[in-house]
């Protein structure tokens, strides 16, 4: 089946219009007319090289709602007309032990990315920038009534990169939780944070963006700009998350934690972090990292930010500005995600 879409061509190069093959419709396979699709940050790092060399032309996108037009002969999870989502992944192997136990981001097999990755069919996947996409559908999610489908493309990968953790470190009632940075990630961890009855604080470099934070759900803003802020916080938070991907002083952020307090990135800087190891023994302090979540779980976050009226703020746009969107989220002019109305690409 071809179909349209947005490639990028070679390394830092502009993305531009492309005709795309997919794959005929398999057993257990979903035909999918994608609606929305979200840039993820992690989409420009991909397409410029950043993280390694890709198997161009590419196409990227991770973040997709749309609508089921083709089901497999053993496909009963889903069906033609129900709405729903692609996240990061699109395959793993389902029998090591972390398949088994539901977290086949973490597959030790090697989970097949949305795009860049390939397939257990050989083929290099391709990404949302694109009219439709066939998926295996043990990997295709429910995007329950409620919803709105535009704001909710960025759930498949912001959403569940800050729920997981949350979740996980136990994120509630009684618990101080700090939010470093207030981007495309950190704004979904304050709103979810927020639903879930913790104490939130916004770590941002500046003031700038106080309103949005305490209007998303942060009960305190701090400039971490301001020196006196690492004092005055000393020894604060249960819970940290680490949104930024960018250097920071770990050994700083760390003293804001309480005994036992957990700092977790899920952040990816291009650099190497260090810290020193006095940072963590001296108050039973751990410092974590996390990526997305299974497909059980984001199928969790997902009824969760419906109970809670939960979606990302977004700006919708055509695909012929897909390239402007990707200069100005590297200005960090986006408040807080862009997401490409893909009707546009035909």
């Amino acid at each position: 089946m071809r179909v349209h879409a947005y490639a990028a061509p070679a390394a830092a190069e502009p993305l531009a219009p492309t005709i795309i093959e997919r794959r005929d419709v398999g057993p257990n396979d979903v035909l999918i007319e994608v609606e929305y699709a979200g840039i993820c940050h992690s989409d420009i790092h991909t397409v410029n090289g950043d993280w390694g060399p890709q198997p161009y032309p590419l196409v990227p996108g991770h973040e997709i709602v749309g609508i089921v037009t083709e089901v497999g002969a053993a496909v009963t999870r889903h069906q033609v007309g129900d709405r729903v989502g692609v996240g990061c992944m699109v395959n793993a192997c389902g029998e090591c032990a972390n398949c088994r136990k539901g977290d086949e981001q973490y597959c030790l097999d090697g989970m097949v990315p949305t795009y860049g990755g390939v397939d257990r069919d050989g083929t290099i996947t391709q990404g949302g920038y694109s009219t439709h996409v066939v998926v295996d559908a043990d990997f295709v999610l429910s995007v329950p009534e409620g919803l709105d489908p535009a704001a909710a493309a960025p759930l498949l990968c912001a959403g569940i990169t800050t729920y997981s953790p949350l979740r996980r470190w136990g994120a509630g009632p009684g618990k101080k939780v700090a939010v470093v940075g207030l981007g495309g990630l950190g704004h979904m961890a304050v709103k979810i944070a927020h639903a879930m009855g913790a104490e939130v604080t916004v770590l941002s470099q500046s003031l700038k963006k106080q309103e949005d934070g305490l209007r998303l759900g942060a009960d305190h803003y701090h400039a971490t700009g301001d020196p006196d802020t690492f004092e005055r916080l000393a020894g604060r938070f249960d819970l940290i998350v680490n949104t930024v991907s960018a250097v920071i002083d770990l050994d700083a952020y760390l003293g804001l934690l309480a005994v036992d307090g957990t700092l977790v990135n899920v952040g990816a800087p291009g650099e190497p972090l260090s810290l020193n190891v006095f940072s963590l023994i001296g108050a039973r302090r751990s410092y974590a990292g996390s990526m997305i979540g299974g497909i059980a779980e984001t199928q969790e976050m997902l009824n969760f930010c419906a109970e809670h009226g939960i979606g990302a703020d977004i700006e919708l746009i055509p695909a012929d500005r897909i390239n402007e969107a990707y200069q100005r989220v590297l200005a960090s002019d986006v408040r807080y995600r862009f997401v490409i109305d893909t009707a546009t690409l035909g």
